[in-house]
């Protein structure tokens, strides 16, 4: 099943991150997530947006140096 609902377990391997690292960025607000059942889950869509900021931030910094 091709869900754009993810665990916190396929967010971190989809981002190539340790778990503990995505579930830190997740408590600290800087991943959009939303909680089911006192489990963290993410849009994909929201993850593929967030990605896109993430780079266009680093373009930004880059070009003011």
């Amino acid at each position: 099943m091709n869900s754009d609902i993810m665990t916190m377990k396929e967010v971190a391997s989809y981002l190539k991150l340790n778990e503990k690292t995505a579930y830190r960025l997740t408590s600290e607000g800087k991943l959009p997530a939303f909680k089911v059942g006192g489990s963290w889950r993410f849009r994909k869509s929201e993850i593929d947006r967030w990605i896109k900021e993430q780079e266009q931030s680093a373009q930004e910094t880059k070009d003011q140096k």
